[in-house]
Protein backbone atom coordinates (compact mmCIF):
# COMPACT_ATOMS: atom_id res chain seq x y z
CA UNK A 1 0.00 0.00 0.00
CA UNK A 2 2.54 2.16 1.17
CA UNK A 3 4.79 1.70 -2.67
CA UNK A 4 1.20 2.30 -4.18
CA UNK A 5 1.02 5.74 -2.08
CA UNK A 6 4.49 6.78 -3.28
CA UNK A 7 4.28 5.89 -6.89
CA UNK A 8 1.28 8.16 -6.88
CA UNK A 9 3.30 10.95 -5.19
CA UNK A 10 5.69 10.66 -7.93
CA UNK A 11 3.82 10.17 -10.67
CA UNK A 12 1.99 13.59 -9.49
CA UNK A 13 5.50 15.72 -8.77
CA UNK A 14 6.26 14.75 -12.24
CA UNK A 15 3.54 16.17 -13.87
CA UNK A 16 3.29 19.56 -11.63
CA UNK A 17 5.82 21.57 -13.11
CA UNK A 18 3.63 20.75 -16.89
CA UNK A 19 0.60 21.72 -15.49
CA UNK A 20 2.53 24.91 -13.42
CA UNK A 21 4.08 25.94 -16.76
CA UNK A 22 0.57 25.39 -18.75
CA UNK A 23 -0.97 27.66 -16.28
CA UNK A 24 1.82 30.22 -16.47
CA UNK A 25 1.08 31.12 -19.99
CA UNK A 26 -0.59 33.90 -21.44
CA UNK A 27 -3.80 33.61 -23.03
CA UNK A 28 -3.73 34.13 -26.24
CA UNK A 29 -4.44 37.68 -27.39
CA UNK A 30 -7.76 37.41 -30.13
CA UNK A 31 -6.29 39.52 -33.51
CA UNK A 32 -8.22 42.07 -35.45
CA UNK A 33 -9.41 41.22 -39.36
CA UNK A 34 -9.63 44.96 -40.99
CA UNK A 35 -11.41 45.10 -43.95
CA UNK A 36 -10.59 48.65 -44.11
CA UNK A 37 -9.25 50.88 -45.70
CA UNK A 38 -9.17 48.75 -49.12
CA UNK A 39 -12.45 48.69 -51.22
CA UNK A 40 -12.08 44.57 -50.80
CA UNK A 41 -13.49 42.98 -47.78
CA UNK A 42 -11.79 39.99 -46.42
CA UNK A 43 -13.85 37.13 -46.31
CA UNK A 44 -12.89 35.53 -43.45
CA UNK A 45 -14.67 36.94 -40.57
CA UNK A 46 -13.71 38.44 -36.79
CA UNK A 47 -12.77 36.57 -33.84
CA UNK A 48 -16.76 35.11 -32.34
CA UNK A 49 -18.09 37.49 -29.52
CA UNK A 50 -15.39 40.17 -30.11
CA UNK A 51 -16.77 43.56 -31.39
CA UNK A 52 -14.88 45.00 -33.73
CA UNK A 53 -14.64 49.06 -34.82
CA UNK A 54 -13.04 50.27 -37.89
CA UNK A 55 -13.28 53.97 -37.81
CA UNK A 56 -11.76 56.34 -40.49
CA UNK A 57 -12.09 59.64 -42.29
CA UNK A 58 -11.74 59.99 -46.33
CA UNK A 59 -10.98 62.83 -47.94
CA UNK A 60 -12.68 62.97 -51.42
CA UNK A 61 -11.58 65.41 -54.70
CA UNK A 62 -13.79 66.01 -58.23
CA UNK A 63 -16.62 63.30 -58.41
CA UNK A 64 -19.83 63.38 -60.58
CA UNK A 65 -21.88 64.97 -57.43
CA UNK A 66 -19.16 67.31 -55.90
CA UNK A 67 -16.45 68.93 -56.39
CA UNK A 68 -15.21 68.11 -52.34
CA UNK A 69 -15.93 65.84 -49.86
CA UNK A 70 -15.13 64.98 -46.29
CA UNK A 71 -16.34 62.23 -44.11
CA UNK A 72 -15.85 60.32 -41.19
CA UNK A 73 -16.82 56.28 -41.77
CA UNK A 74 -17.56 53.66 -39.35
CA UNK A 75 -17.91 49.79 -39.41
CA UNK A 76 -19.00 47.84 -36.44
CA UNK A 77 -18.54 43.96 -37.12
CA UNK A 78 -19.65 40.98 -34.77
CA UNK A 79 -19.29 37.20 -35.48
CA UNK A 80 -22.16 35.09 -33.90
CA UNK A 81 -20.95 32.10 -34.82
CA UNK A 82 -17.63 30.87 -36.54
CA UNK A 83 -18.99 30.96 -40.35
CA UNK A 84 -21.69 34.18 -39.47
CA UNK A 85 -20.60 37.83 -39.09
CA UNK A 86 -23.35 40.49 -38.37
CA UNK A 87 -22.42 44.04 -39.54
CA UNK A 88 -23.31 47.94 -39.96
CA UNK A 89 -21.91 50.81 -41.72
CA UNK A 90 -22.41 54.75 -41.36
CA UNK A 91 -21.27 58.00 -42.77
CA UNK A 92 -22.60 59.88 -39.23
CA UNK A 93 -20.53 62.99 -40.52
CA UNK A 94 -20.09 64.54 -44.07
CA UNK A 95 -18.97 67.86 -44.85
CA UNK A 96 -19.17 68.47 -48.55
CA UNK A 97 -18.94 71.58 -51.06
CA UNK A 98 -21.55 70.87 -54.47
CA UNK A 99 -22.27 73.71 -57.69
CA UNK A 100 -19.89 76.29 -54.73
CA UNK A 101 -22.47 75.58 -52.05
CA UNK A 102 -21.11 74.49 -48.83
CA UNK A 103 -23.30 72.01 -46.62
CA UNK A 104 -22.96 69.45 -43.88
CA UNK A 105 -24.91 66.37 -43.34
CA UNK A 106 -25.18 62.12 -42.73
CA UNK A 107 -24.88 59.75 -45.30
CA UNK A 108 -26.10 56.18 -45.35
CA UNK A 109 -26.29 53.35 -42.96
CA UNK A 110 -26.43 49.72 -44.06
CA UNK A 111 -27.14 46.67 -42.15
CA UNK A 112 -25.42 43.35 -43.22
CA UNK A 113 -24.39 40.00 -42.61
CA UNK A 114 -21.22 37.97 -44.10
CA UNK A 115 -21.31 33.85 -44.42
CA UNK A 116 -18.49 31.80 -44.93
CA UNK A 117 -19.35 28.70 -47.27
CA UNK A 118 -15.97 27.48 -47.48
CA UNK A 119 -13.52 27.92 -45.03
CA UNK A 120 -9.84 28.09 -46.26
CA UNK A 121 -5.89 28.02 -44.99
CA UNK A 122 -2.73 29.06 -46.55
CA UNK A 123 -2.83 28.72 -50.58
CA UNK A 124 -6.60 27.51 -50.55
CA UNK A 125 -9.13 30.58 -50.34
CA UNK A 126 -11.74 31.27 -47.65
CA UNK A 127 -14.90 31.80 -49.72
CA UNK A 128 -17.87 33.68 -48.35
CA UNK A 129 -21.49 35.61 -49.33
CA UNK A 130 -22.75 38.59 -48.12
CA UNK A 131 -25.74 40.91 -47.89
CA UNK A 132 -26.16 44.65 -47.00
CA UNK A 133 -29.29 46.75 -47.17
CA UNK A 134 -29.25 50.49 -46.74
CA UNK A 135 -31.27 51.11 -43.96
CA UNK A 136 -31.36 54.87 -44.05
CA UNK A 137 -30.51 56.96 -46.81
CA UNK A 138 -29.22 60.30 -45.12
CA UNK A 139 -29.26 62.18 -48.84
CA UNK A 140 -25.50 63.59 -48.91
CA UNK A 141 -23.96 63.33 -52.08
CA UNK A 142 -22.45 59.82 -53.19
CA UNK A 143 -19.18 58.73 -54.23
CA UNK A 144 -18.64 57.78 -58.07
CA UNK A 145 -19.36 53.70 -57.04
CA UNK A 146 -22.95 55.38 -55.71
CA UNK A 147 -25.48 53.92 -52.91
CA UNK A 148 -26.41 50.81 -53.57
CA UNK A 149 -30.22 50.03 -51.82
CA UNK A 150 -29.40 46.09 -52.09
CA UNK A 151 -25.90 44.48 -52.35
CA UNK A 152 -24.58 41.20 -52.78
CA UNK A 153 -21.13 40.39 -52.59
CA UNK A 154 -18.74 36.82 -53.29
CA UNK A 155 -15.62 37.11 -51.53
CA UNK A 156 -12.32 34.65 -51.56
CA UNK A 157 -9.49 35.31 -49.82
CA UNK A 158 -6.41 33.26 -48.87
CA UNK A 159 -2.15 33.63 -48.93
CA UNK A 160 0.10 32.94 -51.45
CA UNK A 161 3.95 32.85 -51.78
CA UNK A 162 4.44 35.53 -48.81
CA UNK A 163 1.26 37.51 -50.34
CA UNK A 164 -2.37 37.73 -48.81
CA UNK A 165 -4.91 38.87 -51.54
CA UNK A 166 -8.99 39.50 -50.95
CA UNK A 167 -10.83 39.08 -53.98
CA UNK A 168 -14.58 40.88 -54.59
CA UNK A 169 -17.31 40.58 -56.66
CA UNK A 170 -20.04 43.04 -56.42
CA UNK A 171 -23.72 42.69 -58.01
CA UNK A 172 -26.11 46.46 -56.69
CA UNK A 173 -28.76 47.63 -57.08
CA UNK A 174 -29.09 51.17 -57.57
CA UNK A 175 -31.89 53.59 -57.31
CA UNK A 176 -32.56 57.46 -58.59
CA UNK A 177 -36.44 57.83 -58.22
CA UNK A 178 -38.18 55.31 -59.28
CA UNK A 179 -36.28 53.77 -61.21
CA UNK A 180 -34.00 51.32 -60.17
CA UNK A 181 -31.12 49.69 -62.25
CA UNK A 182 -28.41 46.91 -61.38
CA UNK A 183 -24.73 47.43 -61.12
CA UNK A 184 -21.62 45.19 -60.99
CA UNK A 185 -18.27 45.41 -59.58
CA UNK A 186 -14.95 43.72 -58.88
CA UNK A 187 -12.02 44.47 -56.62
CA UNK A 188 -8.41 42.79 -56.10
CA UNK A 189 -6.41 43.58 -52.84
CA UNK A 190 -2.80 42.06 -52.72
CA UNK A 191 -0.78 42.86 -49.40
CA UNK A 192 2.54 42.16 -48.05
CA UNK A 193 3.94 42.22 -44.43
CA UNK A 194 7.08 44.88 -44.54
CA UNK A 195 9.37 45.60 -41.86
CA UNK A 196 8.64 45.40 -38.56
CA UNK A 197 4.72 45.69 -37.73
CA UNK A 198 3.85 47.56 -41.50
CA UNK A 199 1.79 45.95 -44.62
CA UNK A 200 1.77 47.46 -47.59
CA UNK A 201 -1.67 47.01 -49.67
CA UNK A 202 -2.32 47.64 -53.39
CA UNK A 203 -6.02 47.16 -55.08
CA UNK A 204 -7.51 47.81 -58.60
CA UNK A 205 -11.38 48.15 -58.54
CA UNK A 206 -14.14 48.86 -61.15
CA UNK A 207 -18.08 49.70 -60.41
CA UNK A 208 -20.41 49.95 -63.78
CA UNK A 209 -22.67 52.95 -63.61
CA UNK A 210 -25.60 52.30 -65.13
CA UNK A 211 -27.20 55.53 -64.82
CA UNK A 212 -24.17 57.51 -66.33
CA UNK A 213 -23.81 54.40 -68.78
CA UNK A 214 -20.15 54.76 -67.60
CA UNK A 215 -17.59 53.15 -65.39
CA UNK A 216 -15.59 53.94 -62.11
CA UNK A 217 -12.21 52.65 -61.26
CA UNK A 218 -9.35 53.24 -59.08
CA UNK A 219 -6.00 52.14 -58.10
CA UNK A 220 -5.35 52.30 -54.04
CA UNK A 221 -2.45 52.26 -51.97
CA UNK A 222 -2.03 51.64 -48.37
CA UNK A 223 -0.08 51.10 -45.14
CA UNK A 224 -0.91 49.96 -42.48
CA UNK A 225 0.33 49.56 -38.83
CA UNK A 226 -0.34 46.80 -36.04
CA UNK A 227 0.48 48.28 -32.92
CA UNK A 228 -1.12 45.40 -30.97
CA UNK A 229 -3.18 42.26 -32.61
CA UNK A 230 -5.94 44.00 -30.85
CA UNK A 231 -5.04 47.75 -32.86
CA UNK A 232 -4.20 48.53 -36.83
CA UNK A 233 -3.45 51.63 -38.03
CA UNK A 234 -3.78 52.81 -41.26
CA UNK A 235 -3.63 55.31 -44.16
CA UNK A 236 -3.48 55.71 -48.15
CA UNK A 237 -4.67 57.19 -51.10
CA UNK A 238 -7.20 56.62 -54.18
CA UNK A 239 -6.54 57.69 -57.72
CA UNK A 240 -9.59 57.33 -60.23
CA UNK A 241 -8.88 55.84 -63.46
CA UNK A 242 -11.53 57.18 -65.77
CA UNK A 243 -13.33 60.41 -66.22
CA UNK A 244 -16.49 59.64 -64.34
CA UNK A 245 -14.43 58.52 -60.91
CA UNK A 246 -13.29 60.42 -58.46
CA UNK A 247 -10.23 62.18 -59.00
CA UNK A 248 -8.80 61.83 -55.65
CA UNK A 249 -9.50 60.32 -52.44
CA UNK A 250 -7.16 60.13 -49.10
CA UNK A 251 -7.76 58.37 -46.02
CA UNK A 252 -6.93 57.49 -42.43
CA UNK A 253 -8.31 55.51 -39.57
CA UNK A 254 -7.72 52.88 -37.81
CA UNK A 255 -9.51 49.02 -36.58
CA UNK A 256 -9.50 47.94 -32.90
CA UNK A 257 -11.20 44.82 -31.50
CA UNK A 258 -12.19 44.72 -27.89
CA UNK A 259 -10.20 42.54 -26.28
CA UNK A 260 -13.42 41.15 -24.10
CA UNK A 261 -15.63 38.84 -25.33
CA UNK A 262 -19.18 38.83 -24.85
CA UNK A 263 -20.09 35.85 -24.22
Amino acid sequence: MIKLVLAALCAALALFPETAAAQAEPVDEPEANPGRPTVSTPATLTPVGYLQFETGGLWADHSGEFSERTALNEVIKLSVYPRLELLTAAEPVVHYRAQEIAANGVADVFLGAQVVLSPGEGARPTVAVSYFHRAYDGGAPELDVGSPTNSFLLLASADVWGFHYDANVFLNELDQGNVRRAQSGQSLSISHPLKGKFTLSGEIWHFTQPFLRGNAAGNLWAVSYAARKTLVFDAGFNRGLTDTSTRWEAFVGFTYLLPHRLW
